[in-house]
């Protein structure tokens, strides 16, 4: 906890965003950080509320002790906080960038809508841990002799290769893209976090040890035979890449996309890579002085809705099958897990117009080329209404409904049958593994993140990958040190 009368006497403050007109003139982070005194204020008001919800299994999946780093930076005390943070998640400046924090929904003070701000704090113990130069390299003074190959460096594989490669073991990570961090540096816009975080993790993680072989498709460029072969141990973090089907007529159209090829592309144009890739399609799509329709109500879809205003699109209008949720939850049969009430992201926030319990029906176009989006309500049960049918025009549209799996090439196309694949009443596709240990039909072989528990989130794939890490550690020496 931090003050003890804290809470009664400091008002919650957020940190605040440029305005959005200058914001989107721009692809870089626009939040204002705090002052150090303004973040040990808000760390004040953690309570002793008696059972901390927020770092328990509802509020934070990596189990952050949130309440202890609260007090050490009320105490001005940075450096055993990050020590106390780095404890429970390898990479904070990215959860206290984009997670949107389910701990601040489980906080006590959230029964009345004044949560301490976690996230903030947690984002600022990070930065000042980089700022007073407490974040260095730490390599393993005692070696293994095992070697461990981790495929795929999103969230997940890169947790895993820095615990193991801390366990004292040699781990190489293979990336198919051009530069590490996976979807974590190719799929979420620079807008909500710029680049350089990952690469400093990067070097970090080279200082101890760690092997980066990037443009390397396992599966396609390399075989994952070759891997298992070669490896004591393989531990598969491919994420769940595979879109899911729409269904939509008119998808064929010039001018309708799969969200992630959007996005993917324009981080590519930011960093200054080519946008060229086997993986995503090369051809540019860009927004500027264009009508956009963004098909999903999720992150992806706002991150679409972002990328667009910063393009110079005219008009962006979000389409959600859901019904409008309401403006305030019920406190008493909610708490403290996630709510369903109306959210507006900084993206939405920017000028977007939304419109919910609508369904799309058909990309509609001339020539070949989009024009219009057809549309209708729904009803409860998402069936269309009769006589409801309405036209946006559009010409671009994104299709942001999540993802149903792994890519079927590479890794799951070689290994086969041998891979035991799971599928739930959605049709969403994962490689089977247990939480327990991790391991998959084939020996040898582990999985964890997204690949293993379908698409979620940031936060989710770091804990995954810290537990695979551990399960291998111990499947290789017996014994393990590291935490789970």
């Amino acid at each position: 906890m931090g003050k003890v009368t804290g809470f009664l006497e400091i008002d919650r403050q957020v940190a605040k965003y440029q305005p959005a007109s200058d914001r989107i003139r721009h692809f870089r982070e626009f939040t204002i950080p705090m002052t150090d005194g303004e973040v040990r204020k808000q760390a004040a008001r953690c309570m002793d509320c008696g059972i901390p919800y927020c770092h328990g299994p509802t509020g934070c999946p990596v189990h952050n002790q949130i309440p202890d780093w609260n007090d050490l930076v009320y105490n001005d005390n940075w450096e055993e906080a990050i020590r106390n943070l780095h404890s429970t998640n390898n990479f904070p400046e990215f959860t206290g960038r984009i997670c949107p924090a389910p701990c601040e929904e489980a906080c006590t003070l959230n029964l009345e809508d004044v949560p301490v701000t976690i996230k903030t704090i947690e984002q600022a113990i990070a930065d000042k841990a980089y700022e007073m130069g407490y974040v260095v390299p730490q390599p393993s003074a005692v070696k293994t002799g095992k070697k461990v190959a981790v495929i795929g460096s999103g969230p997940a594989g890169l947790a895993a290769a820095q615990q193991l490669g801390r366990a004292g073991h040699e781990v190489h990570v293979y990336e198919r893209e051009s530069r590490p961090g996976g979807l974590l540096r190719y799929g979420i816009p620079d807008f909500k976090m710029e680049k350089h975080y990952i690469d400093r993790r990067v070097a970090q993680m080279q200082g101890e040890g760690v092997t980066f072989f990037c443009g390397v498709n396992v599966g396609v460029d390399k075989p994952v035979k070759e891997l298992i072969d070669g490896y004591d141990a393989v531990l598969y973090c491919g994420g769940s890449e595979t879109p899911r089907p729409a269904g939509i007529p008119g998808t064929e159209l010039d001018g309708v996309h799969n969200a992630m090829n959007y996005l993917v592309q324009q981080n590519r144009r930011i960093g200054r890579e080519n946008i060229d890739s086997v993986a995503w399609p090369s051809a540019p799509i860009l927004a500027g002085g264009k009508h956009v329709v963004v098909v999903g109500g999720g992150d992806t879809a706002s991150d679409c809705v972002g990328t667009a205003f910063r393009q110079g699109a005219v008009k962006v209008t979000q389409l959600d099958i859901r019904p409008q949720p309401p403006e305030k939850e019920d406190k008493l049969t909610v708490w403290p897990y996630w709510a369903t009430k109306m959210r507006v992201s900084s993206s939405q926030a920017e000028g977007a117009e939304r419109e919910f319990q609508v369904a799309t029906l058909e990309f509609v176009g001339e020539e070949g080329r989009l024009t219009h989006v057809k549309c209708c309500e729904v009803d409860e049960r998402r069936k269309p209404i009769e006589g409801t049918e309405f036209f946006i025009k559009a010409d671009l549209a994104f299709i942001a409904i999540g993802f149903s799996g792994p890519l079927e090439d590479g890794v799951v196309e070689e290994l086969g049958e041998k891979l035991t694949i799971a599928s739930d009443r959605r049709g969403n596709r994962s490689v089977e593994a247990n939480e327990r240990d991790y391991r998959t039909s084939v020996d040898k072989v582990f999985a964890a993140g997204d690949v293993r528990r379908g698409q979620s989130l940031v936060v989710w794939a770091i804990r995954e990958g810290r537990q695979a890490a551990r399960s291998v550690d111990e499947y290789l020496m017996g014994a393990s040190v590291l935490p789970r």
